[in-house]
């Protein structure tokens, strides 16, 4: 039972890094040819979550320290 649960977090942290590693590519993409990809603004998306993050205050800042502790793979540790 163990392996199937590492089996199915693997390959869902798999799809994640794959995901975010789709964000540059998506901003840059956006960049050099003015259109959406797959029908996503990716940029205006960022754009506005930035803006409610910095509207919201120090409610704002609890939740990007939140959202960048799921995304800091080293939990403080360097490489």
């Amino acid at each position: 039972m163990e392996s199937i649960f590492n089996k199915v977090t693997g390959f869902l942290g798999g799809l994640g890094s794959i995901l975010l590693a789709l964000v540059p590519v998506s901003v840059l993409w956006f960049v050099l040819t003015g259109t959406d990809v797959f029908g996503f603004d990716v940029v205006a998306n960022l754009t506005t979550l930035v803006n409610s993050l910095g509207n919201g205050g120090f409610v704002g800042l609890i939740v990007l320290v939140i959202l960048w502790s799921f995304f800091d793979h080293y939990g403080g540790k360097k490489k």
